[in-house]
């Protein structure tokens, strides 16, 4: 990849609007409300779609334009959620991105009929609606309607639970983010002559402190969290109950069986494989508990304090530099194939990577992406160390796979399932680690084995933990009716154990750290993480014995949802539902963890 000179570091949203002031708003809005209207009026008394597959068909074509160019808020709704993302304490923002939403969900309300409609059709009117030639290109996205269509309730009581969804829940979780996001402590940190100086850092900047190889740095940062995390778990309570409750009465009035059930359908995922993924991985939770043992001999303690899990072990101290982080990731994309490194190089100069952490900004990182005509854009909180690095790759390989599905899919596929979303990450993310650890000594080479496994470790075992956690505390919450912040922090503790083992304290305040972990929030979510990596584990694998097979990865990142995961995956001769294709995946991780006791030993460290 070409050096990229003065490479920008805050997005530009310019192809969206100029400024939170755009003249041109008014009219996008006006053109937005134009054009949704002017379907929901032409199809809204009609049942001829119904029943005829040629006139549907001329039907989704209307509605692929609409999702394409406009969808329920234009680029209003994509530029306000970026902006409240880069300021979250700005109250006019805020209340911009509220007046959005609320023109946008009424415009969802009023256009929903029409995939309500579609979806309780009579089963002779499905299959022939499948059979039809016209509709191949929707053929699936009726198939996902068709199945979702058993615990759709009436356009009426759709239209509350829609309007409800705010005040119930996304306001509740917007509260205690915004809360965090404001908080900052002055600690005590060393510079880079040695000096030690006293400095404000921000929540996010805090949470990075605490992997820091120094052991006052990271205890003095895990003090402040949990000092912050303390002030607001009496408000974090109050949320998550109404979260659990709000998330009950969803499925009760709609008939779902169990809490994850919803995750799973909009994952188009069957329930059983995701129960076999975190079957197997729970049964080999002595994989992590054997890594954290080995962590914690390394590091010459008996046991880790519970913030210390992810601390870096030996020499994995240099620093990365935004330009050299671009540098590096722009070399393993470059080798892997082309396109990836001119999508990787569009992004970085076209500034749609937002880099550095600053108070009030969301923290964490994330791809966004919004309607199919709209550009890709990653949030980062790059403070220079080696997880920035593989952070940047593995929201790159979220961008890769975005720019894939435009080129191939229409606005009804343009979407990755969970199940598929994290194996474009995860892919990226191993093979930067990969050409890092091929470029090191042995003593290197351990601490990057040891930084590996860490990840991997975080990525399947940590998560699988955090979904067990999530089943129980749902079923709890639905048995009893309402969890204090005690037993919440309790259950919390005693899943984080199961996968840690003995070589962990659960440390005084790690009860309340189930309060920064925004993913609870969107339920179920964090199984992907884990089969994500698994799964890309096979491609890799893949790759490296066949480099020619990229282009098996391309067609797979291209796919988005115009299949199911487990039959895109069938094409590439992986059958997610057998047990057997996840424990290949965790051989992969216990032959990291056997190597890295070997070369330990060797090095006499242990």
């Amino acid at each position: 990849m070409r050096k990229v000179k003065n490479i920008p570091t805050k997005w530009n949203l310019t192809p969206l609007f100029r400024s939170d002031d755009d003249p041109k708003m008014k009219g996008e809005r006006e053109k937005v409300k134009k054009e949704s209207y002017k379907f929901i009026n032409k199809w809204k008394g009609r049942r001829d779609y119904l029943e005829n597959p040629k006139v549907l068909a001329s039907a989704l074509k209307e509605y692929e334009l609409w999702r394409r160019l406009y969808g329920s808020s234009g680029r209003l709704g994509y530029y306000f959620m970026l902006r409240t993302e880069q300021d979250q304490n700005n109250p006019e923002l805020k209340a911009k991105f509220n007046n959005v939403e609320e023109w946008a969900k009424r415009i969802e309300n009023d256009i929903q009929f029409f995939t309500l409609n579609i979806a309780k059709v009579p089963r002779e009117n499905q299959r022939k609606f499948l059979a039809y030639e016209g509709l191949t290109p929707y053929k699936h996205f009726l198939e996902r309607l068709f199945a979702e269509s058993k615990y759709l309730l009436s356009e009426a009581e759709e239209k509350i639970l829609n309007l409800k969804s705010a005040t119930s829940h996304e306001n509740w979780v917007k509260m205690t983010q915004g809360f965090l996001s404001k908080e900052s402590r002055k600690l005590k940190v060393e510079s880079e002559k040695g000096e030690i100086k006293e400095r404000g850092f921000n929540f996010s900047e805090i949470m990075s402190l605490i992997n820091d190889s120094k052991k006052r740095v990271r205890d003095s940062a895990a003090s402040a969290i949990n000092e912050i995390l303390k002030k607001h778990v009496d408000v974090a309570e109050a949320e998550l109950n109404s979260v659990l409750r709000n998330k009950k009465t969803d499925d009760e009035l709609r008939g779902i069986s169990r809490p994850d059930l919803t995750r799973h359908m909009s994952d188009d995922i069957e329930s059983k494989t995701v129960d076999t993924l975190i079957e197997v991985v729970s049964g080999s939770f002595g994989i992590s508990r054997k890594f954290y043992a080995l962590k914690a001999k390394l590091l010459g303690v008996k046991k880790l304090e519970y913030h210390e899990r992810g601390v870096e072990y030996g020499g994995v101290s240099k620093r990365y530099s935004y330009p050299q982080a671009v540098s590096l990731v722009g070399r393993v994309s470059e080798e892997l194939d082309p396109e990836f490194a001119l999508i990787f190089k569009d992004f970085v100069s076209r500034g749609q990577i937002d880099v550095y952490p600053i108070r009030g900004r969301a923290g964490g990182a994330f791809c966004a992406h919004q309607l199919i005509s709209q550009p890709t854009y990653i949030l980062l909180n790059h403070t220079g160390k080696l997880n920035d690095v593989l952070t940047l790759a593995h929201e790159l390989g979220h961008g890769i796979n975005n720019e894939l599905m435009r080129k191939k899919q229409n606005s009804l596929n343009f979407n990755s399932s969970l199940a598929t979303a994290e194996v474009a990450s995860t892919f990226m993310e191993d093979f930067v680690i990969q050409k890092i650890l091929a470029e090191s000594d042995d003593e290197l080479k351990l601490a990057l084995m040891m930084a590996k496994l860490n990840d991997d470790v975080s990525t399947i075992f940590r998560q699988v933990a955090a979904y067990r956690f999530e089943q129980e505390l749902h079923q709890v919450f639905r048995d009893r009716g309402y969890l204090s912040k005690e037993e919440v922090g309790k259950l919390f503790q005693t899943h984080m154990a199961s996968y840690m083992g003995g070589a962990v304290l659960e440390s005084s305040g790690s009860e309340n750290w189930w309060v920064y972990w925004s993913h609870f929030r969107r339920f179920f979510y964090v199984y992907s993480y884990a089969s994500g990596l698994l799964t890309s584990k096979s491609l890799q694998a893949s790759v490296k014995n066949n480099p020619a097979f990229i282009e098996k990865v391309k067609e797979f990142l291209t796919t988005g949802q115009s299949d199911s995961p487990q039959n895109i995956f069938l094409r590439l001769g992986i059958d997610i539902r057998e047990k057997s294709f996840w424990l290949r995946g965790l051989k992969e991780v216990e032959a990291l963890l056997e190597g890295t006791f070997a070369l330990a030993k060797k090095l006499k460290k242990i």
